[in-house]
Order: C-alpha cells, then sequence, then structure tokens
C-alpha cells in the first residue's frame, strides 16, 4: 500500500515539473543570422539586455510596452549593425514569425539607428506585467507606426534574410 502512495505522489511531482517546463521553454527566441547560423535566447537572456519603455494608444487606451531594443536582440543573437550596413546587406529584411504562423518583414536598415530615430521593441511587459497569453511572452512594439499590422504577438523566431 506503501508503494502505490509513493508512486502516485512520484506521478503527481512529474507532472508538476512538466507543467512548470512549459511555459519556460516557450519563453525562447531563436534568431538566424544571415549566414543560417541559429541562436537561441532564453528569457532571461533577452530580460539582461538594456530595457526600453515606450507609451502607446490605441483605440483610445494608453499602454506603456516594456522590454529590449529589437537591435539589441538581434545583436545578442550575433548580427551586427552600424557599419556593417552597407552594400549586400541594405538589402537584407528581418523576418519576425509568430507562434499562430503570422509573419511580417522588416527592412533591416530600419532597426540601425544609423538610418533612423523609429523605435522597435521587443516587448515582454504591458503595464508593468508580463505579457499575457494572447500577447506574450514576446510581442514586437513599433510606437510611431499608424496601423499596428507589424505588432506582432507571440513572436516565436527572427530569421534575417537577404533579398536577390
Amino acid at each position: 500500500m506503501c508503494d502505490m502512495r509513493n508512486r502516485k505522489v512520484l506521478l503527481a511531482v512529474l507532472f508538476a515539473l512538466t507543467l512548470r517546463a512549459g511555459p519556460a521553454s516557450c519563453q525562447q527566441l531563436t534568431v538566424r543570422a544571415e549566414n543560417g547560423k541559429q541562436t537561441v535566447l532564453a528569457r532571461a537572456d533577452i530580460e539582461a539586455l538594456p530595457h526600453v519603455k515606450v507609451k502607446t494608444s490605441a483605440s483610445g487606451t494608453s499602454m506603456t510596452f516594456e522590454g529590449a531594443s529589437l537591435k539589441a536582440v538581434l545583436e545578442r543573437g550575433g548580427l551586427g549593425f552600424g557599419e556593417t550596413m552597407k552594400g549586400k546587406r541594405l538589402a537584407s529584411c528581418l523576418l519576425v514569425e509568430a507562434a499562430d504562423g503570422y509573419r511580417v518583414v522588416i527592412a533591416l536598415p530600419e532597426i540601425d539607428e544609423a538610418f533612423t530615430d523609429k523605435q522597435f521593441v521587443l516587448a515582454f511587459l504591458k503595464d508593468g506585467k508580463p505579457l499575457d497569453d494572447k500577447e506574450g511572452p514576446y510581442r514586437i512594439v513599433i510606437p510611431d507606426e499608424k496601423r499596428m499590422a507589424r505588432w506582432v504577438r507571440q513572436v516565436t523566431a527572427l530569421k534575417i534574410a537577404e533579398v536577390r
């Protein structure tokens, strides 16, 4: 009888650990550079980057998003900006992929401060709280865009592609 009780406790503990591990794996973000090299960033890697806060409004509602600059995330994934943004690299773009299959493209020079003052944020907080399951764990936020079509929710991958 003791063995049966121990087995049930062990199964319950294993089940709880499995549930707890699920969200952690969903917190990963894959960055693929032009050369095909992939880097998987954990939430801790992204949260360790300098934080950026942006205030936005949509449909009359004010929101504050916090996260890391998209450029900093891409640099952490091995991409270069600044002086390396010339020649063929000017035709490179970032493909942002979401968990639901939604995808958008951002021209790589748009993300570089040497070309524009536009902000691109990989947000993980909204109004001081983690993004909910509908939006997170990560969301692209571009405060100055008139339409939110490139504000990708549930971001899972950032891939660099060169237009040929």
